[in-house]
């Protein structure tokens, strides 16, 4: 199954996520880099949801945040 998110939608989840989770996103991007070294973004969003009781929602959208940054600091 595909997951896109609009870039709205994207802002949006991020943008709840620190009230939902009572974690901040940039906590939540450390937990990524730190966790697992995983394949697929799929397994990394079931790591999340199974390991931190994420919702899919706002697992998917850390996990596509985390590889917008990390895209972002290999093309500097």
């Amino acid at each position: 199954m595909s997951y896109v998110l609009s870039d709205e939608t994207h802002r949006n989840l991020l943008s709840r996520i620190p009230q939902c989770t009572g974690r901040e996103v940039a906590d939540w991007l450390r937990t990524v880099e730190e966790g697992p070294s995983l394949a697929r973004c799929e397994e990394t969003v079931t790591w999340l949801r199974g390991a931190h009781g994420l919702a899919y929602g706002h697992a998917r959208a850390i996990v596509h945040e985390y590889h917008l940054r990390r895209a972002a600091r290999k093309l500097q």
